[in-house]
């Protein structure tokens, strides 16, 4: 069993302890650390303390915490931890739309927002085949606006169930992220919940609801990627909230 699994045994009990930090952060740690300490080393202390600082936010960034999984065969499962801002009807991506991807009629879109506080490890929403893997580039305008989904750098990932159901999601960069990661191609096989890439430094992921599903979140709703169900295929029922 690696660092990123969890066995549940009778019985058994699972203790807390410190989220590890991904490979693709540990470079941009070491880059801060050494910062750090040439800063100690030249006798700026005041620099060398703020930058020690944004040193360990980098590290929490890149933070890869474990992760529950639902295993339920209808879950649609978060893929990012995160502010859910938007939740629309809209024409599905013309990238991911036709008889080979999401269809062509309008299918529910739910929007997370992950500010440069969360997790930026995103994971997919359900099990199956990756279909589809497609890059655009883009603009940088802030991830939170409708207009990003459109406009920004993105990358929009089609996966499909052994049953045919297709989910398809989208890796939207913002204002401060530059670069999208995938972890995943083409063909390959991947469980509900597992790790598909991450967007550095705050950004927007958009899941697209297949026909006759209904989310089961609501606006203003803090979602955890890999954990929390954004619906149940094929249940229609609509739910309501109230911030308070």
């Amino acid at each position: 069993m690696d660092n990123n699994e969890i066995t549940l045994a009778a019985g058994g009990n699972v203790k807390w302890r410190f989220p590890a930090v991904h490979r693709e952060g540990v470079k941009f740690g070491l880059v801060a650390a050494g910062i750090t300490g040439l800063l100690f080393i030249l006798g700026w202390d005041v620099l060398g303390w703020l930058m020690l600082i944004v040193t360990a936010w980098v590290l929490a960034f890149f933070r890869d915490p474990v992760r529950a999984v639902p295993q339920d065969d209808r879950a649609i499962i978060a893929p990012a931890d995160g502010l859910v801002t938007l939740i629309q009807r809209v024409p599905p991506p013309r990238e991911m739309a036709g008889v080979d991807g999401l269809g062509d009629q309008p299918m529910i879109r739910v929007s997370i927002f992950m500010s440069v506080f969360d997790v930026h490890i995103n994971r997919t929403p359900i099990g199956g085949a990756i279909k589809a893997v497609v890059y655009i580039s883009g603009k940088f305008l802030n991830a939170d606006l409708d207009k990003a989904s459109e406009d920004n750098e993105r990358q929009h990932i089609l996966v499909e169930r052994h049953d045919g159901v297709r989910i398809g999601f989208t890796q939207i960069a913002g204002l401060v992220a530059r670069r999208i990661v995938p972890f995943v191609k083409p063909g390959d096989m991947v469980a509900a919940g597992q790790r598909i890439g991450l967007i550095r430094f705050g950004s927007r992921v958009d899941v697209y609801l297949p026909a006759g599903t209904a989310p089961r979140v609501v606006l203003g709703q803090r979602t955890v990627a890999g954990e929390t169900i954004l619906g149940q295929i094929g249940d229609s029922r609509t739910i309501a909230g109230i911030q308070q």
